[in-house]
């Protein structure tokens, strides 16, 4: 391990023991989009603080800028003016390919079309972030994946493809992709929109076991009663932060 990589471990295991240090700090976010000779302005000026193990629900209107800040946080993106600090990390010193190595390590994703492979089974999607990070032999993956699957419910499903499961199966398998490499942070881009209100519910519910057992979850909802589960809900308006409600 070079001397950037051992200090950038010990500048994260630091941040990771001290518990006043934020999980996610955005100073003074700004994003801009260039369409053309068109600029659109999806956030100005956001400030946002995430403590470790907590939930936050993001809620505002559609093009309020909601998913452009999951954007930013999980370096997916990069804001036009100010700073993001994440796990410890300034993500504008990490170039593309060092943020996809950073991403792959500390953050999960579950977008709300689920995204999985058609030509794979349930295990072997889960597995696929695993393969990227060349975590573990090929037994060993398979076993982990198996544990995350049954860490959502579907540990009798590991052979299935996904056209052999229904939706809240499906997303319950991306969670559990999502999960593969033991991430800190899990980030859900609208996790229930695609799913009937029974199975949105019980999705929540998946969410909520996850941030027990010590994950930090942030989500984009349009649903103010799954928001309105979350011990803190952060309200956006064009492109600003309008609200920061704590229960």
């Amino acid at each position: 391990m070079n001397a950037q990589r051992l200090e950038a471990t010990s500048r994260e295991a630091t941040m990771a023991a001290d518990s006043d240090t934020p999980i996610i700090s955005l100073e003074g976010i700004g994003k801009i989009y260039g369409m053309g000779r068109v600029e659109y302005e999806a956030l100005r000026g956001v400030d946002l603080e995430v403590a470790s193990g907590e939930m936050v629900a993001i809620v505002g209107p559609s093009g309020s800028g909601k998913s452009t800040i999951l954007n930013i946080i999980t370096g997916i993106d990069r804001p036009t003016a100010g700073s993001v600090a994440v796990t410890g990390r300034d993500l504008s010193e990490l170039d593309e390919e060092e943020l996809a190595a950073w991403r792959g390590r500390h953050v999960g994703i579950v977008f709300q079309f689920f995204q999985l492979l058609p030509t794979l089974t349930a295990s072997e999607n889960v597995m696929l972030p695993l393969d990227f990070a060349r975590i573990g032999t090929v037994a060993e993956r398979s076993d982990r994946a198996a544990a995350r699957l049954g860490r959502v419910g579907l540990g009798g499903q590991l052979d299935k493809f996904p056209s052999e499961l229904s939706g809240g199966e499906q997303q319950r398998v991306a969670i559990a992709r999502a999960l593969a490499c033991d991430p800190s942070i899990l980030v859900a881009d609208e996790p229930t929109g695609n799913l009937d209100t029974d199975t949105a519910g019980e999705m929540f519910s998946v969410l909520e076991n996850v941030n027990e057992l010590g994950t930090t979850v942030i989500y984009v909802t349009h649903d103010l009663a799954l928001a309105e589960r979350a011990p803190r809900v952060v309200s956006i308006r064009d492109g600003r932060l309008s609200g920061d409600d704590r229960r």
